[in-house]
């Protein structure tokens, strides 16, 4: 036997009959204090601080693996290899 059951509901509604929290005020707050750090740093027009804050700890070894492939391929094109 199969039984369907459908329900018509908001998630609003929803999170309430499950008493899940509400977490729209807390939401607004985050996103007005991300707002004010974005425009804080667009207004100083400074992209690294800017770049920090929105980019992982892991991406700033970026440049350093950036540096390393330019060296290799600058190497490649030069015809030399240094690690032979």
């Amino acid at each position: 036997m199969k039984v369907t059951v459908n329900v018509d509901c908001t998630p609003e509604e929803a999170r309430a009959f499950f008493g899940l929290p509400d977490v729209a005020p807390m939401q607004e707050a985050i996103m007005r204090e991300v707002q004010e750090r974005v425009l804080k740093n667009m207004a100083a027009m400074d992209v690294d601080g800017l770049m920090r804050v929105w980019l992982p700890k892991s991406i700033e070894g970026f440049d350093q693996i950036q540096k390393a492939f330019w060296s290799g391929m600058s190497d490649a094109m030069r015809g030399g290899d240094k690690r032979s």
